[in-house]
């Protein structure tokens, strides 16, 4: 069928992505918005074409959940191999070697670890999509251009050693929004003396959801071989997606005045916080927040 007479729904919904290695995450968005004939769609978070795993991909008006998404925890697999450094941080860019692996073993590394574990601050990468100017700093690096970045903070949760052979070391990493693993296998590299580049990552955990709940595009494909009711099994309700934001359930005037983009009046909440907004019939409305005045504001609805 070609794009042009492929018929587009007005579907909303979130889909768990099992991405695939090589592939960059605006790629297989598109992917899987075509799948699914959605008329609009949107990520959240991206990862590096290298990088595989769990990448959540918001369909029609679930879109507008996306940005509160984006706060959420990751947890990531990581093979680095050490002894070299990367000048994409990655197995992508040119490599060379750097320092010594002789010494560095289980309990050196995990000594080092100990370092990075808690509140710390990351220079981003230049092959990053953070933009200076209007301009993502990967496309000037890409033409030789370096250009001075701030630190910014971030968490470690956790770094859980897995495995050490021929100087690949494999670790677990809890995190919180904004880390960038490259740069953390870098400076852990650079703690031990001999430097060190990403050769794997993989995405296996965002926020509340695990590699188990999702689906690589070739089983959604063969699932969409079977009907489209299949591959619309695989759909979470945009709700599901936000489980910490409390729930707020109105009667049909509050219902009407907060579609209007009316604030209500509500008590029960003495500081500012998203919420989850449901109708009279129990149907998810939107985000809203609250104030300091016992009223709840409209933020993100669903139309």
């Amino acid at each position: 069928m070609s794009k042009r007479n492929q018929q587009v729904r007005d579907i909303s919904g979130v889909v768990l992505l099992d991405k695939a290695s090589g592939r960059s995450s605006n790629y297989v968005l598109q992917q899987v918005k075509r799948l699914f004939g959605a008329n609009k769609a949107g990520h959240t978070g991206s990862l590096d074409p290298l990088a595989s795993g769990l990448l959540p991909i918001c369909l029609g008006q679930a879109t507008k959940v996306a940005q509160f998404l984006l706060d959420d925890n990751k947890r990531y697999f990581v093979r680095a191999k050490l002894g070299q450094v990367s000048s994409t941080g990655d197995s992508e860019g040119k490599i060379v070697d750097f320092g010594s692996t002789q010494g560095i073993d289980e309990s050196s590394i995990r000594v080092t670890l100990l370092k990075f574990i808690g509140d710390i601050n990351q220079i981003p990468p230049m092959y990053s999509a953070l933009k200076r100017n209007g301009t993502p700093l990967y496309k000037l690096a890409r033409k030789g251009i370096e250009i001075e970045r701030s630190s910014r903070p971030v968490t470690i949760h956790e770094i859980n050693y897995l495995d050490l052979d021929d100087a690949v070391v494999s670790l677990e990493v809890f995190c919180s929004k904004g880390t960038y693993i490259r740069t953390l296998v870098e400076d852990i590299g650079k703690s031990l003396g001999c430097g060190g580049h990403v050769i794997e990552l993989r995405r296996t955990g965002f926020a509340h959801l695990g590699l188990s709940e999702s689906k690589t595009y070739d089983q959604l494909s063969k699932l969409k071989e079977q009907n489209i009711e299949s591959l619309d099994s695989v759909i979470l309700s945009a709700d599901e997606m936000i489980p910490n934001l409390e729930s707020v359930y109105l009667d049909s005037e509050q219902t009407s005045d907060i579609r209007l983009g009316k604030k209500i009046e509500y008590l029960g909440f003495s500081s500012s916080q998203k919420l989850k907004l449901y109708d009279h019939n129990e149907q998810f409305l939107g985000i809203g927040e609250s104030n300091l005045m016992s009223e709840i504001l409209p933020k993100r609805l669903f139309v």
